[in-house]
């Protein structure tokens, strides 16, 4: 399973900077306007996929026992949002290349967002946050096919072989 997870952050990587790389391209106005689906539009789901990401990684290291709001925008301006995507994906890399299996047994503890408790084995959070990253993807890359812009490619056995 460790392999599996460090190729998925590696694939996370790769599909966030091909994601972002498409928004850059937005006018703002497109980036921020509202849309059907999770979070009402691209800027809100690119923060909101932040957002999860960080509560995951921080219950990944023993820390984050409570869940902040979803629907946090933690960065204003898209540039600030893109470096702040790209050095959370290189600690996620990091962060699977230096676990062992012993983590994946490892029980998580938390209160989510609607103030109940949990206790997930690491191995099924991990899973989760994975899936979760590759279900808002998606959702992004529809909302980036209503404009002028072509969503790019984001299929897994495309991004890790070229």
């Amino acid at each position: 399973m460790l392999d599996q997870f460090r190729m998925l952050a590696r694939y996370n990587r790769i599909a966030n900077e091909r994601i972002y790389a498409a928004c850059a391209e937005l006018a703002d106005y497109e980036f921020r306007r509202h849309r059907d689906g999770s979070f009402g539009s691209i800027y809100g789901l690119l923060n909101h996929m932040l957002v999860g990401d960080r509560i995951w990684m921080s219950r990944f290291r023993g820390k984050g026992s409570t869940t902040p709001p979803l629907g946090s925008i933690l960065f204003e301006k898209f540039t600030e949002l893109k470096c702040a995507r790209a050095e959370e994906d290189t600690n996620i890399e990091l962060f699977f290349e230096t676990i062992d299996a012993e983590f994946l047994q490892t029980p998580l503890r938390y209160r989510n967002s609607l103030g109940r408790d949990y206790a997930d084995i690491a191995s099924l959070a991990v899973l989760h946050f994975f899936n979760h990253q590759t279900h808002h993807r998606g959702q992004v890359h529809v909302m980036i096919s209503q404009t002028g812009v072509k969503p790019p490619s984001l299929d897994l056995h495309r991004a890790l072989n070229p």
